[in-house]
């Protein structure tokens, strides 16, 4: 292995040095489990990943997303080390090289040495079992020293090119603290600049792209149902779209068509903001009331000390109130806000439908929110957005929540 690589070196690889934007990291081990693993840690730290089983992918792989990093498991029954370090070298692989093993493992060492002696840059082995924390130290060198600059995107292009994706966050049973649904919520996974935040790419209210960033919305999250069946996660699911496309007659003609006959679709809500709802209440209202026929709810988001807004109704269409979270966040130490949130979980049960405390992010958050009498929760305290599969694995693992 030693001397048939050594004549494969033509030079040594330069080094990408760091990088201002989102690094790009690929996983190449034969366990999907591992790679899907090492996957969630990295772009927890903001890498851009992609993964392979062989040595033989990864050559597609070092041509087309040019990795700054390649991570590679070390075991008697993963990838071929010899025929990864020959893909390295055949490609001159510019990167670091980051191997995963068994700390007394006498072919880890053997890779190690190799890899520096062809002109490979290896980081330290990374051995296992290992946390976050040192698998950030080995890399940190490829972390940009600045934030990545948050770059306006025309939707259209996003659309486009496919980088949009919609990811989830839990909604808690208050009672049961039970994993019971989830928020979608927009992403862009930008192939420079990493995940894109909302504030960059969604558009004015008046953008003809809006109509197509809603499709987009409808079409995902029925996909993503689907797939949350076939993993046996089938959960009720809210989007948020604005009362302009729910006020075009196609477009929810065409909402209806999408609608999953499935006897495990529980139905879907959609969220618009409180301010749409007050601003156009009675026609609001009527479009409640025939999304209710479909088996699509509609919940009023953001509310606050505007709630009061809402009471000139008799027959209430709506099924669920959403808390704002700056009335929920810190309610736990502030009785204003827990004023505020008991006004409208109180309000709720006078017209009997569920409420929701958005912004849980902390202990005394969560037992405010449960004592006032909210029915759901949501908030950091239990967990980021995230993406899909992601999502689907935590909500396979992690169905009733600790409070410690």
């Amino acid at each position: 292995m030693h001397s048939e690589l050594r004549e494969q070196v033509g030079r040594k690889a330069a080094s990408f040095g760091l990088r201002k934007v989102a690094p790009r990291a690929c996983i190449a081990d034969s366990k999907q489990h591992l790679r899907v693993f090492l996957s969630d840690m990295l772009e927890e730290l903001g890498f851009i990943t992609s993964e392979c089983g062989s040595a033989d992918s990864l050559k597609g792989i070092l041509a087309d997303e040019l990795p700054d990093l390649v991570l590679f498991g070390i075991a008697a029954d993963g990838v071929d080390p010899v025929s990864v370090l020959e893909t390295l070298v055949h490609g001159e692989f510019g990167g670091k090289v980051l191997p995963v093993g068994g700390s007394e493992s006498i072919v880890v060492r053997a890779v190690q040495q190799v890899g520096e002696e062809c002109g490979l840059t290896m980081l330290p082995t990374l051995t296992t079992p290992f946390g976050t924390d040192v698998l950030r130290e080995r890399v940190a060198m490829l972390l940009p020293r600045e934030p990545a600059p948050s770059p306006a995107v025309h939707v259209g292009e996003a659309l486009h090119a496919g980088w949009l994706e919609l990811w989830y966050q839990p909604k808690i049973d208050a009672r049961t603290l039970t994993l019971c649904g989830a928020e979608a919520l927009v992403r862009m996974r930008h192939p420079t600049w990493g995940v894109v935040p909302p504030a960059c790419f969604i558009p004015a209210p008046n953008d003809p792209h809006f109509r197509d960033l809603s499709e987009f919305v409808i079409e995902r999250v029925f996909e993503d149902w689907h797939y949350l069946l076939e993993q046996n996660c089938p959960l009720d699911i809210s989007i948020n779209l604005p009362a302009s496309f729910l006020r075009e007659r196609l477009a929810v003609r065409d909402l209806y068509q999408h609608v999953p006959a499935h006897p495990a679709f529980g139905g879907l809500i959609i969220e618009i903001s409180s301010d749409e709802a007050i601003e156009e209440f009675g026609a609001v209202c009527e479009i409640a009331r025939e999304l209710n026929l479909h088996n699509i709810g509609l919940s009023i988001d953001n509310v606050g000390t505007n709630w009061p807004a809402l009471m000139d109704i008799s027959k209430f269409p709506f099924i669920r109130l959403k808390a704002d979270a700056q009335f929920v966040t810190g309610c736990g130490e502030d009785c204003l806000k827990r004023t505020v949130c008991r006004q409208i979980v109180e309000f709720a049960k006078g017209y009997g439908i569920s409420t929701v405390a958005v912004g849980v992010e902390s202990r005394a958050d969560l037992i405010a929110a449960s004592e006032i009498g909210f029915d759901l929760m949501q908030g950091y305290f239990f967990g980021e957005p995230m993406p899909l599969k992601k999502f689907a694995r935590s909500s396979l693992t992690r169905t009733t929540i600790e409070v410690t």
